[in-house]
């Protein structure tokens, strides 16, 4: 009973993050230690898991899919969706610097974390660490392409999603801007488009079930390296959590209201030169030591959730 407690509490901190855009669920599942067995889980659902069920019978389809472990986790990912959605907007639109100064100080920790396991620090180690830092701050300073409201489009779109979902430092919401996918997937949502939820929902189990499988098969034969791509990527998203940002583009939201789509990170002084009104919601008040703070509980929050992780399995 303790165990599915700690598993809850780990869905939990996972949904939280995916609240976050820019924040991935996969780094807190990272963090916490259940990132492989997560992995293994999904991987598990193929036409293998149809024969078990029909020849062993549901009980043994449900233990091949690890089911209690991804049920308690899913529970508490719903959980912490519904519990914090109206905190995290809240903060998103009225203290930007101090929640992305917190997931910044947990995310520069997690690099750490995860780069601690990488056994050899080889030359092609580093250099794929290099590749996905690169790979990661690429897709933070990317351009948003133009978007396709065509159902081959939506699919991949969907598939490309999911993928960002299971790696640590990516975020879903925020693939889906940057292909220019996210207000034609909201909308379409919104409005109970059944055809283009139906598709983009295919798109994501299509992507999910092929990329754990690849994940699942990069940590048993190629640990080290595909460990040093992660810790990569964990480096290079720090650039799209930075607290210091400068509002470069705005759309419209479901609800009509213009909200922030991109921005870029500044320094702390060019921050500070900025127009408060047009920089909204941000302002140009650089607020260094509640930052540092942040950061510092971001870092604190780290060391607890891998004591945590350590300790709860």
């Amino acid at each position: 009973m303790k165990n599915y407690f700690s598993i809850f509490l780990k869905g939990m901190a996972m949904g939280i993050a995916e609240l976050i855009p820019g924040v991935s669920g996969g780094t807190i599942a990272f963090i916490t230690g259940i990132y492989e067995r997560f992995i293994e889980a999904l991987q598990a659902f193929d036409l293998g898991l149809l024969k078990t069920l029909r020849e062993e019978g549901l009980a043994a389809a449900w233990k091949r899919i690890d089911g209690n472990f991804l049920l308690t986790l899913a529970a508490g990912m719903l959980a912490s969706i519904v519990l914090f959605i109206h905190l995290i907007t809240y903060l998103i639109e009225h203290e930007p610097l101090l929640l992305w100064a917190f997931f910044f100080g947990l995310i520069l920790a997690s690099v750490f974390f995860v780069g601690k396991h990488i056994p050899d620090w080889k030359l092609t180690n580093v250099i794929a660490l290099i590749a996905g830092a690169a790979l990661a701050y690429y897709i933070t300073i990317a351009s948003p392409a133009n978007g396709n409201d065509a159902l081959w489009m939506i699919y991949l779109s969907g598939a490309v999603a999911i993928c960002a979902f299971l790696l640590p430092g990516l975020s879903g919401s925020f693939i889906l801007l940057l292909l220019g996918m996210y207000p034609i997937v909201l909308g379409g949502i919104k409005n109970l488009d059944v055809v283009l939820i139906g598709v983009f929902a295919l798109g994501c189990i299509t992507g999910i079930l092929s990329f754990s499988k690849f994940l699942n098969w990069a940590f048993k034969h190629h640990k080290s390296l595909t460990l040093s791509v992660l810790t990569g990527f964990l480096v290079g998203s720090l650039n799209r959590v930075w607290p210091w940002q400068e509002v470069i583009s705005r759309r419209l939201n479901s609800k009509g209201v213009e909200v922030v789509e991109f921005t870029r990170s500044v320094l702390p002084s060019k921050f500070a030169e900025l127009d408060a009104t047009a920089n909204l919601p941000y302002g140009n008040d650089p607020q260094i030591l509640p930052v540092i703070g942040l950061m510092l509980l971001g870092i604190a929050a780290v060391v607890l959730l891998e004591k945590f992780g350590n300790g709860g399995e």
